[in-house]
Parts: structure tokens; C-alpha cells; sequence
């Protein structure tokens, strides 16, 4: 079994910046970052800045590429996906592997609708506490990165390689037996957090502490335990209590990807959190009153600063 060698990110927000400095800095990886156009342009002038640190990553024009890449980490905002995987073909070989760490429950599928689901695997990240402002991330806790295949029950050759080029790069990582399930809990941690601290400006600290702020967060994770029952997957009031103890891991003044979507005036991934609650909620008669009445202010918000 080849080892990973070419390993591409696409998206350089504050995740697929931490997955580009981990990998650049082990030196028996090859690291470019995916990107066209302005983007390219301004990757190529700038660069990344992390933790403090200038990482001159190589950015790599997929229309110009001569060989194709061991691995692609995908680590974008939902809406930007779908333009985001034209044009990667020459980048895609029979051995090539994708790992998906975008919120939500629909990116893999959309991956391997263009690539083939056999080349994709499933992941989330938890409990990293990046801030991103323009080219420069900063965090404290590098948190944890799951993927797998759907069951992990026996582990494939793409598990066994990734887990092995992420131990090289030393990214803390784990492979569940029930990857379902686990994402399932990321999009139950990604509606209730993501969505109260936008509403309510809230850094993680508020919520290390302040009962109005967790109990908010809870209820709009019961909807989603709710719509996991409705649907067959194991998520139970456990899994909240399981949460806290990433929650209290969080820099206090560290924020969630959507506060610092809004404060910036970018579109937020309310849509595949509240707006994919309150659409299984409909199909499945489950009430989510919570995350119908975010969803709203959240869309106004939007209006208002996009």
C-alpha cells in the first residue's frame, strides 16, 4: 500500500488553513491549496498566517495540474461547493482520496456524484476554536478530526492510509465504528451552537457558563435528536451531555464559523443547519419551533449584512 505523498486542501478558511500548515510542516508531504482565479491571486501574493506563523503554501491552478493528488481535503462553505469541484479532474487519479470536513450532511454525497462515492470518505471536525480574519487564522486547540467510511466496523485501505498520513502529520484524529452517527452529532452540536451564538454575538465563553445560553443551544439540539430518532440514528440526550466537554475545551473568546460569518457580513450556512431541520421536520412530522423561529432571524441577519 502506497504511502500519501501530494496532498491538496481545498478552501482556506480557518479549517482547511489548519489541515495546509499541519501537512506543509511535515516535510515528507508535497501540500499545495487548491484555488482559481482572484483567489490564486491572492493566495500566491499573501499566503496563510497561522498562529502568528507565514506559511508560503504553494497554490495549485487545477486546470494546470500535471499529476494527480493522493489526497483532497475538502473544507468549504456548503454553498461554495458544487463551483468548487469543476474543473478538478486532472487532479483526480484512480488512487486519489477525498475527506470532507464541511458542515452538514450532504457534501460527500455531492463529491461522489462527480468522482464516485468510492473515492470519498466522511468526516467532521470538533472542538477546534479557530478565528479566521482575511488571510490569518489563530487557535488553541487544534481539536478533533473524525472520518471513516459509513462503518468502520473493518477498516478499508483509504481508512488505513489517510489515519496513517494524518499520524505522520500529527493531526489528532479517530475512526468510529458508526461514522453516521457521529455526524449526526457534529450537525446536532453545528445547529444548536453555530446558531445560538449568532443570534445572541455569543463567544464560546458565554456558553461555558451562562444557563440562558446553553439551554437555548439544548433545545435546538433536542429537534435534531428528535428528527435522528424519526430517522433511525442513535443520538440520544447523552450526546448533549458528551458535547461539554469539547464546549469547555473552546478558547472563551473563540467563536463559532457562523458569528464570525456574520460579524463579517458573509452568507452563513444557516440553510444546512436550521433550514435542513426545519425541511426533515416537515418530511417526517417531527415539531422544531427553535430552530423555525432562528432560521428566520438568522436569514434577516443575513439580509442585513451580506
Amino acid at each position: 500500500m502506497r504511502e500519501i505523498q501530494r496532498v491538496a486542501v481545498l478552501g482556506a478558511g480557518a479549517l482547511g488553513s489548519y489541515f495546509a500548515g499541519r501537512f506543509y510542516d511535515t516535510p515528507e508531504f508535497s501540500t499545495v491549496l487548491i484555488a482559481k482565479g482572484s483567489r490564486l491571486e491572492k493566495l500566491q501574493r499573501d499566503g496563510l498566517e497561522i498562529n502568528g506563523k507565514h506559511y508560503p503554501i504553494p497554490v495549485l491552478d487545477p486546470d494546470h495540474s500535471q499529476e494527480p493528488m493522493d489526497l483532497i481535503i475538502v473544507a468549504l462553505k456548503q454553498y461554495h461547493l458544487e463551483e468548487a469541484l469543476q474543473g478538478l479532474e486532472k487532479l483526480v487519479g484512480d488512487d486519489t482520496i477525498f475527506v470532507s470536513f464541511m458542515n452538514g450532511l450532504e457534501s460527500e454525497e455531492c463529491i461522489g456524484s462527480i468522482f464516485g462515492m468510492d473515492k470519498v470518505l466522511h468526516g467532521i471536525s470538533v472542538g477546534i476554536d479557530a478565528l479566521r480574519q482575511g488571510n490569518q487564522m489563530t487557535y488553541t486547540n487544534p481539536g478533533k478530526h473524525y472520518f471513516g467510511e459509513l462503518n468502520n466496523a473493518e477498516l478499508s485501505q483509504k481508512v488505513r492510509k489517510v489515519q496513517k498520513a494524518f499520524e505522520r502529520a500529527g493531526i489528532q484524529y479517530e475512526t468510529p465504528e458508526d461514522m453516521l452517527r457521529i455526524m449526526w452529532w457534529k450537525f446536532m452540536i453545528n445547529v444548536g451552537m453555530n446558531q445560538a451564538s449568532a443570534v445572541m454575538r455569543a463567544p464560546y465563553g458565554i456558553f461555558h457558563n451562562n444557563t440562558n445560553a446553553q439551554e437555548l443551544m439544548e433545545a435546538l439540539m433536542r429537534e435534531v435528536i428528535a428528527l435522528a430518532t424519526a430517522q433511525g440514528i442513535n443520538l440520544t440526550e447523552r450526546d448533549i451531555d458528551e458535547w461539554y466537554p469539547f464546549l469547555h475545551g473552546l478558547s472563551p473568546q473563540g467563536k463559532t464559523s457562523m458569528l464570525q460569518d456574520i460579524e463579517a457580513g458573509r452568507k452563513t450556512e444557516v440553510e444546512i443547519f436550521g433550514g435542513k431541520v426545519v425541511e426533515l421536520g416537515k418530511l417526517h412530522a417531527v415539531p422544531t419551533p427553535f430552530n423555525q423561529t432562528l432560521l428566520q432571524i438568522i436569514r434577516v441577519l443575513e439580509q442585513n449584512s451580506v
